[in-house]
């Protein structure tokens, strides 16, 4: 990671902080992921090679300059979804910043209808840190756009774990799945998508 990236990273940190600290609004507040779960997610893509990774809930853009740094130095795209206007606009002047711009693919849009039109198997890897109590209606395309031995990943599911249960027990009780939670930042629950070895 070259030190501009890393200076405008620490610079989010601190911006998301402060706001936070400033605001009780959740519609205001940055809510980013921790340091070290952006170095995990970072690994995940380079390890299995995840070339077309989505997030959904971009917020101020901090979790997605680590998900476009690593997919950048694998040749992939990131394409992050968020709904609301404030965060979208900041996180494009975040990214216009970065170099990494021409890695990124920034939607507007509601999660549900976005996934809905998404193309089977679309992805490598999904990350979610958005309305954790909505993922279980989502859940449906989730799996469909999550390709074979592709990897989903939830933030929060130590932080929030009332709020994400529900999705959590949908996902481990689905045999096309294997899970794990993983103590990283707020909690990282893992899902991998199995390969059918007859295909």
């Amino acid at each position: 990671m070259d030190s501009s990236l890393q200076n405008l990273l620490s610079e989010l940190e601190q911006f998301g902080e402060e706001n936070d600290q400033g605001t009780s609004e959740r519609s205001q507040r940055m809510l980013n992921i921790t340091r070290d779960t952006g170095e995990f997610l970072a690994v995940l893509i380079r390890a299995t090679l995840a070339r077309q990774v989505l997030e959904i809930g971009t917020s101020n853009g901090y979790s997605t300059l680590w998900l476009a740094d690593a997919c950048n130095a694998i040749g992939g795209k990131v394409t992050t979804v968020e709904l609301s206007e404030h965060k979208y606009n900041l996180a494009a002047e975040n990214f216009k910043r970065s170099n990494l711009s021409s890695t990124i693919r920034q939607v507007q849009e509601n999660a549900a209808d976005f996934l809905s039109k998404s193309d089977e198997g679309a992805y490598d890897l999904i990350f979610l840190d958005s309305e954790r109590v909505e993922y279980p209606g989502w859940w449906p395309d989730l799996k469909r756009v999550i390709r074979p031995g592709g990897l989903l990943v939830a933030d929060n599911a130590l932080s929030h774990p009332e709020e994400i249960k529900a999705f959590i027990l949908m996902v481990e009780a689905d045999p096309d799945f294997t899970t794990s939670l993983v103590p990283v930042g707020k909690g990282e629950f893992l899902a991998t998508r199995s390969i059918d070895k007859n295909s």
